[in-house]
């Protein structure tokens, strides 16, 4: 895998910010490759959320769907899923911030970017997060679509509730 991740952009947060946007997704690459690494909220407990960036404009639309299987070692399995929604929730937040800012960690994960530069498809990724919480850890897999046929140039981040207090986002093409 050397040398097949090639860095487009990237954003580290340090101080307090409502969302952090990552453009730079065009034809080159057919697969694009979100890493995030030590996201803490500002709030405790809430959830990440995603949303595609068209033309560089956020999409707030309703047309996000997504599903999830939660892996947590204080209260076993569960299934997390919306339609229609006005973002992708995106577990990686869940994190008590107190927790995981006294450890140094925060909320970890890799998300897959698919069809992002057609016109034609639907943009959709599939992700896995894992994270730090004040009972044990969560592990989060799945993945979601957002429903509308045209090109997406970037993925916006930010938090359901409060800002972002810190993480990096690096955006990669995966060479073909």
């Amino acid at each position: 895998m050397a040398g097949s991740l090639i860095k487009i952009n990237e954003a580290i947060v340090t101080t307090a910010t409502p969302s952090v946007t990552l453009t730079g997704i065009d034809s080159t690459y057919d697969v694009y490759m979100l890493q995030a690494s030590g996201v803490i909220p500002v709030t405790d407990g809430v959830d990440g959320q995603l949303r595609v960036t068209k033309s560089g404009v956020v999409q707030s639309d309703s047309n996000y769907d997504w599903a999830y299987k939660g892996l947590r070692t204080a209260y076993g399995f569960s299934n997390l899923s919306s339609t229609n929604s006005s973002e992708w929730t995106y577990p990686i937040c869940w994190s008590t911030r107190n927790t995981s800012a006294e450890a140094g960690t925060g909320g970890n994960g890799i998300i897959y970017l698919f069809n992002f530069n057609s016109s034609s498809e639907y943009s959709f990724f599939t992700s896995e997060s894992t994270t730090l919480w004040s009972s044990g850890v969560i592990g989060v897999q799945g993945g979601g679509v957002h429903t509308v046929a045209s090109a997406s140039d970037g993925i916006n981040f930010q938090v359901h509730s409060g800002n972002i207090e810190a993480g990096t986002f690096t955006l990669y093409g995966l060479k073909k």
